[in-house]
């Protein structure tokens, strides 16, 4: 594609990860821990945004982890830097990771910690009090956090660390050229999971395109393959290596998501990767919040500025329908 005199914005943005080279310098040598072994599309494109900002880079990695492998009692050289995976699985929402990326920063104090650009979100105050105390006695902590309300009260939490507001790791993917021309109209990309909104209902009801997720994304056969993959890796016994053939399928799956956005014009979407990969790929998006801001807090940080963009601002008459039809639903319910 074409780029624009003054730049695309999505140029722009590839450009801030710059940023992360003042705590990972090129020619680092790093452990990579908590990378995505799951069928999350937007993890899956988070990581291979990772990989490609350590290749273009010259940062070596010289070990990788995922929450399914990390052994006990690991010993990781001082010069290491240790590189956390990034995302929007920072807080009590996730714990399975979030123990993980705790038990790393308590027990590595002698390692500088980077944690690659994250969304935090706790439900309890008190859980995020704790954490934040103790990523403050670690001394050498550098957190990315990718919009400015997680900045805002991170910059507050953590006052012993180092915040820095930065876009997801995944446009270092930028440009990703479509796989094809576009036969179909439009893609609902939305959320089926617990950060679901009233604000699809309307969307929803509408009827209108083919309605995807990254949970139907993948067929049966390949949602087996990455389970027997996550199965070997927890087991840490397997003769064979486990990480290049995730690595080579997670390829395979990441290139199946744009090969099936590559067949649309145009994207709906309550998915925050589901947004920024259209973005990626330079398709005319429309964007969903999700049920705590993420979306909204990013595209407002970050993508606003894109013209073939756009976000939906909550409507209260979506709201009021959504209510109606419940209580509808609840007193049906109690009559029978």
């Amino acid at each position: 594609m074409q780029v624009k005199p003054n730049g695309h914005p999505m140029d722009i943005l590839k450009n801030e990860l710059r940023k992360i080279l003042n705590v990972i310098p090129s020619g680092s040598s790093i452990y990579y821990i908590d990378y995505p072994v799951y069928n999350n599309g937007g993890d899956l494109l988070i990581m291979k945004g990772a990989e490609a900002f350590f290749r273009d880079h010259n940062i070596h990695v010289q070990a990788r982890y995922s929450v399914l492998d990390f052994p006990d009692e690991l010993i990781i050289p001082k010069d290491q830097i240790i590189v956390l995976q990034g995302g929007g699985n920072f807080g009590d929402l996730y714990p399975v990771h979030q123990r993980l990326r705790e038990r790393i920063v308590a027990e590595y104090i002698h390692n500088r910690i980077v944690l690659l650009p994250q969304t935090i979100y706790f439900k309890e105050e008190s859980e995020y009090d704790r954490t934040a105390q103790l990523f403050n006695n670690h001394g050498d902590a550098h957190l990315f956090v990718r919009d400015t309300l997680t900045y805002g009260l991170a910059i507050q939490k953590f006052h012993n660390c180092h915040v820095y507001l930065s876009p997801d790791m995944a446009h270092q993917l930028w440009p990703i050229a479509p796989k094809s021309r576009p036969d179909k109209d439009l893609l609902c990309f939305f959320r089926t999971d617990i950060e679901k909104t009233i604000e699809q209902l309307q969307f929803e009801s509408d009827g209108q395109g083919d309605f995807l997720d990254w949970a139907s994304l993948y067929n049966r056969v390949e949602k087996k393959a990455i389970n027997m993959i996550a199965k070997a890796m927890r087991k840490g016994s397997s003769p064979l290596p486990m990480y290049v053939i995730w690595d080579k399928y997670s390829d395979y799956l990441v290139n199946k998501a744009v090969r099936r956005f590559s067949s649309y014009r145009n994207v709906q979407t309550s998915r925050l990767h589901g947004h920024i990969l259209a973005c990626l790929m330079d398709k005319p998006n429309t964007l969903l919040d999700n049920s705590y801001g993420k979306n909204s807090n990013y595209y407002n940080t970050w993508t606003s500025g894109i013209e073939s963009t756009q976000l939906v601002v909550k409507s209260s008459k979506i709201t009021r329908l959504y209510e109606e039809a419940l209580l509808k639903k609840t007193k049906l319910m109690l009559s029978k």
